[in-house]
């Protein structure tokens, strides 16, 4: 099994579970990512992905990439899971231990957060492999850190510790190992804690076009104005208010 799943009512946890190749992605384990995202768009939760071991991903399985050849470039293996992932319609947080390279640092960009560890060691080195990082990073990676940034990364192969990750953003907490899957949860706490829908609305306001807003912005409130659960949640909010006055 290349990934395991841990369901929740609101939340679920996918491992990658190859950690004696330092969880490479290969074919097996993106059909298994690619299932597990069609339950999650079934039944939308948080998403908590980790790694088995202490790798979150060392990258695509090169003994696989190496004898790939162009029809398999276009069809986009890793490109298309990354982008289902990045479109899941609740958030999702990567826990990164060790190593998160080419590949693994393209699944940890696809999330929403990141958490890591003061052994998270963040780039990608695909050009030193004769090939560029095609399944997100040259166009998502400048989105996050910045072009200067994502230049050195990308160009001159510098992989950046948890520490550099963090003043960067790329990393929103660096926590120790130990602590790091309650570090997922707390935060998938603090977002179950929300109204689902506002959420899940929220995130797909924030990736639209720029040219959809203010449209989509409007529309998506306008659905949530007609939810018992915006006036249930303001009445409860009003209630607490008066309570405090009084």
């Amino acid at each position: 099994m290349t990934l395991i799943v841990e369901e929740g009512a609101d939340r679920v946890v996918w491992r990658l579970n190859r950690p004696q190749v330092r969880n490479a992605i290969d074919r097996e384990l993106v059909a298994a990512l690619h299932e597990a995202c069609a339950a999650v768009e079934d039944e939308p939760r948080v998403v908590l992905l980790t790694g088995e071991g202490t790798t979150f991903a060392a990258g695509a399985d090169i003994a696989q990439l190496r004898d790939r050849d162009r029809g398999d470039a276009l069809r986009g293996i890793n490109s298309r899971i990354f982008d289902r992932i990045h479109r899941l319609p609740m958030p999702t947080v990567a826990l990164v231990d060790g190593y998160a390279l080419g590949g693994g640092a393209e699944l940890a960009y696809a999330c929403d957060f990141r958490i890591g560890t003061p052994r998270t060691r963040i780039g990608n080195p695909e050009t030193d492999l004769g090939i560029l990082a095609a399944a997100g990073a040259a166009w998502r990676l400048a989105e996050l850190v910045g072009e200067p940034l994502a230049k050195e990364i990308l160009l001159a192969g510098r992989v950046l510790t948890a520490e550099e990750a963090r003043a960067a953003h790329l990393l929103n907490d660096v926590v120790e190992p130990e602590d790091l899957l309650a570090a997922g949860h707390r935060l998938a706490d603090r977002i179950a804690a929300r109204a689902p829908l506002a959420t899940r609305l929220t995130k797909a306001v924030f990736h639209a076009p720029r040219a959809a807003h203010p449209f989509v912005d409007d529309l998506a409130q306008a659905v949530l104005f007609e939810t018992e659960e915006k006036h249930a949640r303001m009445t409860a909010f009003l209630d607490r208010r008066k309570e405090r006055r009084s």
